[in-house]
């Protein structure tokens, strides 16, 4: 049987949490207002987004809620909106990113088993009606993978090659020098 504890999900978490700090720290201070349409976040104000992403998790599962009937939403929106709308130059984003990162992963590892097995129920209508808090953890992982993708769409819109880019052309490039001439 395969295990992933809440150790691995802290690890992982960590791995990219460091990718997205690498593409805060390549991206230039004077490139944070760019975004890639109108409607749109920033990039400063995508990274904000993700810093803060998890949350909406470490509050639902420190107060142990079983339910989402119990959460207020509105009233939680309120209350992290404004933190997240927060005006950041890039040092102050990548420190948010670090300490929200670091938070979170902590957390994580402190996750006991059957915690993680858990069931959750969701908001009515919701599909699946429950999820495990193992489940629920993931997801700001996720969300981060999401965001983290349009940030390398943003960086090649500004003219840079992502740091993930980079690496696997670096590696393409070792494996064909290893390749025998023919």
């Amino acid at each position: 049987m395969t295990y992933y504890s809440g150790k691995d999900m802290a690890r992982s978490f960590r791995t990219v949490r460091e990718n997205t700090m690498k593409i805060a720290e390549e991206i230039p201070e004077n490139k944070y207002d760019f975004r890639a349409s109108p409607d749109t976040k920033t990039i400063g104000q995508m990274l904000a987004h993700i810093a803060l992403g998890p949350r909406f998790q470490l509050y639902t599962q420190t107060n142990k809620i079983d339910d989402l009937k119990k959460v207020n939403f509105p009233e939680l929106m309120a209350k992290f909106g404004p933190e997240e709308a927060k005006p950041r130059n890039k040092a102050e984003i990548i420190a948010l990113l670090k300490a929200e990162g670091e938070k979170f992963a902590s957390y994580l590892e402190s996750v006991p088993d059957a915690f993680l097995a858990e069931q959750v129920k969701m908001p009515p209508g919701a599909q699946p009606v429950a999820k495990t808090r193992f489940e629920m953890l993931l997801g700001p992982k996720e969300h981060e993978m999401h965001h983290r993708a349009q940030l390398m769409v943003m960086q090649r819109m500004i003219g840079l090659v992502p740091h993930l880019t980079r690496q696997m052309q670096e590696r393409m490039a070792q494996h064909a020098a290893a390749q025998p001439a023919r």
